[in-house]
């Protein structure tokens, strides 16, 4: 979803020269192979957002999957940048890099102060040992690495799968299905209370593109809206786009996770951007995405 958000970014403002590659070409577990890649390649600018990635009940289940997963891509490809002199990389984190129970909205500099959300503890200490490591290697060896942390994301390209995705494509699928099959109800995991703040994956891209061109600091930079809706108002929302008249179920024996997770995006704001999408707009679109997959650019 973000690299192929990324690319059409890239491709609208008429950057053409472009090194591609899908997992199945290239395995950036494999430390050999991305420096071979690195080494043949030379890429000048890197956006690095492969990651593995899903809800809370991928987390709690795969935790050793998504600490080594995550740590060992970014290690191979933060190292190969480095060895082979990329000018500038770009390393997309995650909003669940802060303390469970940070300050409302989050600032940068909440950054290891407390504990985290259990459920996603190991990815999100992957996440923040990517952060470091842009930090470590800018400042051992000069390298023009910066780190941003996406809020919540959704769009194009999306996880539909029941098991794996994370809240927003969940409800999509769950009221799609049950408007089809004339179910009465959808189940909505946990209480509905929890916040969550949500982001278009093609206004992350101009966000990311804005900043490769003008930011080059270390430390981190927020994306996001600076607002956020809570999980019942999420669900109505997605009710209407999608047309379904049943009702709601709440499972509370399903965990909320963090209670609110709100960046704070004044950083990027005083840098001069914003988002453009407005939540309900964003749903209209992926929800027509959802129903005409073919429409949708091929991942590159």
């Amino acid at each position: 979803m973000v690299g192929s958000a990324i690319h059409r970014k890239l491709l609208g403002l008429g950057y053409t020269n472009f090194i591609t590659r899908n997992s199945s070409e290239l395995d950036l577990r494999i430390q050999e192979t991305v420096n071979e890649f690195f080494e043949t390649e030379r890429p000048d600018y890197v956006f690095l957002a492969a990651a593995k990635v899903g809800g809370i009940w991928a987390n709690q289940s795969f935790p050793a999957d998504f600490i080594y997963q995550n740590i060992v891509v970014q290690c191979n490809v933060i190292h190969s940048a480095y060895a082979t002199g990329v000018k500038k990389l770009l390393f997309l984190g995650s909003s669940c890099i802060y303390p469970k129970l940070a300050p409302q909205p989050m600032k940068e500099e909440y950054l290891l102060t407390g504990l985290l959300e259990q459920t996603n503890e190991p990815y999100a200490i992957a996440k923040i040992a990517g952060i470091k490591m842009c930090d470590a290697y800018r400042a051992q060896y000069g390298c023009n690495f910066i780190s941003v942390m996406p809020t919540n994301l959704y769009g194009p390209n999306d996880n539909y799968d029941l098991q794996n995705a994370h809240v927003l494509p969940t409800l999509i699928r769950k009221f799609h299905e049950a408007k089809q099959n004339g179910d009465p109800a959808v189940t909505v995991w946990g209480t509905g209370t929890p916040k969550r703040e949500f982001l278009h994956a093609d206004d992350l891209a101009d966000a990311c593109c804005f900043l490769m061109e003008n930011y080059n600091q270390e430390g981190l930079v927020n994306i996001g809206t600076g607002e956020d809706v809570t999980i019942t108002e999420l669900a109505l929302l997605i009710k209407e786009v999608v047309g379904y008249e049943g009702d709601l179920i709440y499972d509370a024996s399903k965990p909320d996770g963090t209670p609110r997770k709100l960046m704070d995006v004044s950083k990027l704001t005083n840098l001069g951007w914003k988002y453009s999408i407005e939540l309900k707009e964003g749903l209209k679109q992926v929800y027509a995405d959802y129903l005409n997959p073919s429409s949708l650019i091929p991942h590159p």
